[in-house]
């Protein structure tokens, strides 16, 4: 397996661009590429040129994450100004604007079947799911205050939820958290059902397995990749390699490999079948924010595509065979 740069797009936004995703195909139209920044707009991009589609505008402050509804026809933004706003790709219309308190909201997900949204809640400690129908709130995944002789504000701000992400099968909700614990929640019962550990500084992405809906990976400020067993709570592998925070991590659609992206300023490329990192990119002269792999399926030729993106201000394009 390996990368190869395609293309790369310099000043792709003003400031610093810290989320990017892949919006589905339609029948109508190739996979996009959706990119959110610090300048507070949310741009498309066409693959393999590259080229801008359209730039969203709506936020007021920094956009820190976005997300695709499995369809690719919907997609959401969450800015800074902790609004989420959700709208229509092709048109752009705004379909809904979610509002949460100040600080909490940061990554978001939709689930595989497109029918909720979960939210990274930030200082809340929790994740918030939100029907897509109604677009109205629907469970609050809590972790749950750890027992001590008295709850500080303190503890709460250790859980800080950054990162979420969904199993493939849809029946659970991961969330990585400022303190480096990792809680898994069991969606149909809205429950609690357990920490991951091994990490002690932020988890800033977490993914799991296209393959496995059992296999979890984290990426943490500790400069490692953990590889987990979300549901017997065991770690499988840690993988070493970046010389600074792992800020992203995204799994390859056959379940072979995991891109990683770093404040080393890298993109490594790691084979899970060795357990090592086997290619490392260095077109980025700043930290890299985001890695995401394209979906399969859509009209067209379907090779493999990696994207990154990164405090630079620039977006880069990779074939990933």
């Amino acid at each position: 397996m390996k990368l190869a740069g395609l293309k790369s797009i310099e000043n792709a936004h003003d400031e610093s661009v810290w989320a990017a995703t892949w919006i589905p195909a339609t029948e109508t139209r190739p996979a996009l590429l959706m990119t959110g920044s610090l300048d507070e707009t949310v741009k498309l991009w066409k693959p393999d040129e590259l080229t801008l589609e359209r730039t969203n505008t709506g936020h007021c402050l920094g956009v820190v994450s976005v997300a695709a509804h499995p369809s690719g026809s919907i997609a959401a933004s969450a800015s800074l100004d902790s609004f989420v706003r959700v709208f229509d790709v092709d048109s752009n219309a705004s379909i809904a604007t979610l509002e949460a308190p100040p600080s909490e909201v940061w990554q978001m997900q939709f689930d595989p079947k497109g029918t909720t949204l979960a939210v990274a809640g930030g200082g809340s400690a929790s994740v918030q799911l939100w029907d897509t129908e109604k677009w109205k709130l629907i469970a609050t995944l809590s972790i749950p205050r750890q027992e001590g002789p008295k709850p500080t504000d303190k503890n709460s701000s250790k859980k800080f939820v950054l990162s979420v992400a969904w199993s493939p099968d849809g029946k659970r909700v991961a969330c990585g958290s400022m303190d480096g614990t990792i809680s898994v929640f069991d969606v149909a019962r809205a429950k609690f059902l357990h920490h991951l550990e091994g990490h002690f500084m932020p988890v800033r992405s977490l993914v799991y397995s296209p393959a496995d809906p059992r296999v979890l990976f984290s990426a943490s400020d500790d400069a490692h990749v953990h590889m987990y067993d979300a549901e017997g709570k065991s770690m499988i592998a840690a993988l070493s390699g970046h010389a600074s925070w792992v800020l992203s991590v995204d799994a390859s659609p056959d379940g072979a490999a995991i891109a990683t992206g770093s404040s080393d300023k890298t993109v490594r490329l790691w084979d899970l079948g060795m357990r090592a990192a086997v290619q490392t990119m260095s077109n980025h002269v700043d930290q890299v924010w985001g890695v995401t792999f394209r979906p399969p399926g859509g009209p067209g030729p379907r090779a493999g595509r990696l994207a990154s993106v990164s405090d630079d201000k620039s977006l880069s394009l990779y074939d990933y065979s």
